[in-house]
């Protein structure tokens, strides 16, 4: 039987707030994470996929991609998007809309640490772009040259950002420096992405493979490879400390959890169908779990490796991230 939470207990700031995109609700949910409760439903463009905040945790970012039903057999829509909703998350209202014009399908996001520019993937271009993140003017584009350019991670200290390529099978890296793009093959289906809190490692999961790929930053070769622990392995992310690895298998429903130094399989846990998303606590006590063919997130306790919970934001939850307004978010 699932636990419920006690809002007391929960640990949350009162200012806090999930963010969870429905894709084919075709909106942005705003979720108290103490209570679990809906605070807003706030409309965006066709399909959202993926989410990220600035670090005052004033304003939401959202890809607009097109594809709905993306798991869901005989049942896919792809209507390519070009635009990105900007959101006042004190407002609760979409505050702007950057037409991307001829890039299409954006998808992975990330905003700088200064919140003054925002990194975009563009797979109908095989493009990354640079954004002004209050007008949404493009500064710079970079060209992968890769197929389907998916999702996308900086370095700690910003200098490099790291794109996985799934159809390519692929990472490219981005040296913001000097503008140099260079890609290497890690594996079939090359999609979930996340660097290690100290900079020094980036690991890709293969959904194709069902591996996982570990990148030294210091040089971008592949220090390693070994297996998921699941079928199909689509995102990953660290713990916030960085001592835990948590994968999402999107065919095998469950969440596989590795030490990050020893690259140790330490659990495997249930969840719902087609888990992707996955998003943290800044204190490193939970973690959602996006089940996009159940509608539903599972929230996991990250020290105790179990369900607590779970609970329906709407219509194929994908894309999360997580709101500090009162000392700005990152992850």
């Amino acid at each position: 039987m699932l636990l419920m939470l006690a809002a007391v207990d929960s640990g949350v700031a009162a200012a806090d707030l999930l963010v969870v995109l429905n894709k084919s609700d075709h909106e942005a949910v705003l979720i108290d994470p103490a209570t679990l409760a809906t605070i807003a439903r706030i409309p965006t463009g066709h399909g959202p996929h993926e989410v990220a905040v600035s670090p005052d945790g004033r304003t939401a970012y959202v890809a607009n991609y097109g594809m709905v039903a993306v798991f869901r057999e005989g049942q896919r829509q792809d209507h390519p998007g070009n635009t990105i909703s900007v959101i006042d998350l004190d407002r609760r209202v979409v505050r702007d809309t950057f037409d991307l014009g001829a890039y299409t399908k954006p998808h992975g996001l990330w905003v700088s640490h200064d919140g003054e520019l925002l990194w975009a993937t563009c797979e109908g271009s095989q493009s990354v772009l640079e954004l002004d993140a209050a007008s949404g003017a493009i500064r710079k584009v970079w060209k992968t040259g890769q197929d389907i350019s998916h999702m996308l991670v900086p370095t700690p200290d910003e200098k490099k950002l790291y794109v996985s390529n799934i159809r390519s099978g692929s990472v490219t890296v981005i040296e913001r420096a000097t503008d140099r793009v260079h890609s290497f093959s890690t594996g079939e289906g090359a999609e979930g992405i996340d660097v290690t809190p100290d900079g020094r490692e980036v690991w890709v999961t293969n959904r194709g493979a069902h591996t996982v790929s570990v990148i030294s930053t210091a040089d971008d070769s592949i220090v390693t490879q070994f297996e998921s622990g699941g079928q199909m392995p689509i995102r990953v992310k660290f713990t916030p400390g960085g001592k835990e690895a948590w994968i999402s298998n999107a065919r095998s429903n469950t969440v596989t959890i590795f030490d990050t130094h020893a690259r140790k399989q330490l659990a495997t846990i249930e969840v719902g169908a087609v888990p992707i998303g996955i998003q943290m606590t800044p204190d490193g006590q939970r973690a959602f779990i996006a089940n996009t063919n159940d509608d539903q997130i599972t929230v996991l306790s990250i020290p105790g490796r179990k369900v607590e919970r779970a609970f329906g934001p709407g219509n194929e939850p994908d894309g999360m991230a997580w709101v500090s307004q009162a000392k700005g978010s990152r992850r």
